[in-house]
């Protein structure tokens, strides 16, 4: 594949892996508790955390992207607070590219895990409960391993969603080739230009043969780790 794309393509192709992969990881821990708390927690605000986890959803993505900059940006309320500690963290770097991935795939993520834990019988859990362990014990030991399935649903589509990604992304942190410029962004660019259509053909495939290897291997993790749960 070297041989077949460019130094700059194979370069976006390895930017998006990077990206998605981070963004899957960063997101997960607060994925797994927000899908679990909105799952087994009754709680005031309740349908607001839910709205707020799917919002990125529902707006645009470039209306996502700017709030980011307007968040993270380097005069962001949060971004000028990092400025000068760390200087630019997100603004212009993949790992703004991987932040605006990771909201855009976040209510993916959670809705897959949030339905895997409400199919969970509540008495298991209970069950031991009454038998003494603590409640970090009885998820550890109970319910984590029969959501395994769902959590690897959940970090799939979020990858594959990180994959996509583009309208927040170029937003946020624009579209620099070996910094920010990840596939969505290099096949718009190849087709801005004459005779680019060579090269977003070729990312075009190279987007669909990853989106395809991460459903299969999903889905071949999902069997097997339900296997296990069977036979356990």
């Amino acid at each position: 594949m070297t041989d077949w794309l460019s130094p700059a393509e194979w370069q976006a192709v390895m930017l998006s892996l990077r990206v998605s992969f981070w963004a899957v990881i960063a997101s997960l821990p607060l994925g797994l508790f927000v899908a679990y708390a909105l799952a087994r927690w009754r709680f005031r605000g309740h349908a607001l955390l839910n709205g707020l986890v799917h919002l990125p959803l529902i707006l645009p993505p470039v209306v996502t992207g700017y709030l980011l900059l307007l968040t993270f940006g380097r005069k962001g309320w949060i971004g000028a607070l990092l400025d000068p500690w760390f200087g630019p963290v997100f603004a212009f770097r993949w790992t703004g590219a991987a932040l605006a991935a990771a909201v855009m795939a976040f209510p993916l993520m959670v809705r897959a895990i949030r339905l895997a834990i409400e199919a969970v019988d509540p008495k298991l859990e209970q069950a031991a409960g009454t038998l003494g362990a603590a409640r970090p014990w009885v998820f550890a030991t109970v319910t984590l391993p029969l959501i395994l399935p769902g959590i690897v649903a959940g970090m799939i589509l979020a990858f594959a969603k990180a994959m996509g990604e583009f309208g927040a992304t170029i937003t946020f942190v624009s579209n620099i080739p070996g910094q920010t410029q990840t596939l969505p962004s290099a096949i718009y660019a190849a087709l801005q230009i004459p005779g680019g259509e060579p090269i977003a053909a070729r990312l075009v495939l190279v987007s669909i043969v990853i989106a395809m290897a991460a459903l299969l291997l999903s889905e071949a993790i999902s069997r097997a780790v339900a296997r296990r749960i069977a036979g356990s």
